[in-house]
């Protein structure tokens, strides 16, 4: 069977990944969130959040006995490791200039990682503005780029690629109040030939739908799930047009 990367390299197809914090969820929520699931399955299942009150390997083996979909870790800290997940994004902080987020972490966790044998994507994540503080520049102690600077953007998009990294992520932090521009990954897109995945303040499918047409090769929900996860099926009915 392929990796997961192996899939996600084929751009030719749009997917969906819905990212589960296990704070978000109690016992009964994560058990409707996986009736949904069931019914409108997305293509990637990602478990993480900034700071972390409950055990992440509890939500990663719900996911994964109640589902047949691939769970992959979304690293707030190096402390949200577990050799449940079939894989993780080996998230790098390119768009900020904290050592720790850059590099730091990565290397108190690649022992587990090289023990566990789950899968690796070295990712590289930027946060773009959106005009509030998020728990991600709060917790990394970093400056978004701004949000009409797509140039800078650019430029840490291709610098990514030529570094080595095998995927790109780019937010607007979790919860945020708008998305990513769709301009701004319009551009990232004309630059790079990686595999680009958008996330943050997707409410809605006409969202998710503008950013897909933009160059997005996966959306990313998350907070509009743990109020709704019925819109699962709108995200899911929008991919599907596509493909």
């Amino acid at each position: 069977m392929n990796s997961f990367y192996q899939q996600l390299k084929d751009r030719s197809k749009k997917r969906i990944a819905l990212l589960v914090d296990p704070d978000g969820y109690d016992s009964n929520s994560l058990e409707e969130l996986i009736g949904f699931i069931k019914l409108y399955p997305p293509d990637l299942l990602l478990v993480g959040g900034s700071i972390l009150f409950k055990p992440i390997e509890i939500t990663i083996t719900a996911l994964k006995l109640g589902t047949k979909l691939p769970v992959f870790i979304f690293p707030g800290s190096v402390f949200q490791l577990s050799d449940r997940a079939d894989g993780i994004l080996f998230l790098s902080l390119i768009s900020g200039r904290n050592p720790e987020f850059l590099i730091g972490n990565h290397v108190l966790a690649a022992p587990y990682l090289y023990r566990a044998g789950i899968e690796v994507i070295p990712t590289g994540y930027m946060l773009i503005g959106n005009g509030q503080s998020t728990s991600v520049e709060y917790m990394s102690n970093t400056r978004p780029i701004p949000r009409d600077k797509p140039d800078i953007a650019v430029a840490t998009a291709m610098a990514g690629e030529m570094l080595g990294l095998k995927s790109l992520y780019v937010e607007a932090g979790s919860g945020a109040a708008h998305s990513v521009e769709p301009g701004m990954i319009r551009a990232i897109r004309k630059s790079i030939s990686l595999p680009l995945m958008v996330g943050g303040g997707i409410r809605s499918a006409e969202t998710a739908l503008e950013l897909f047409n933009a160059g997005a090769d996966i959306i990313v929900v998350g907070n509009a799930m743990e109020k709704d996860p019925g819109l699962i099926k709108a995200f899911c009915t929008t991919r599907d047009s596509l493909n």
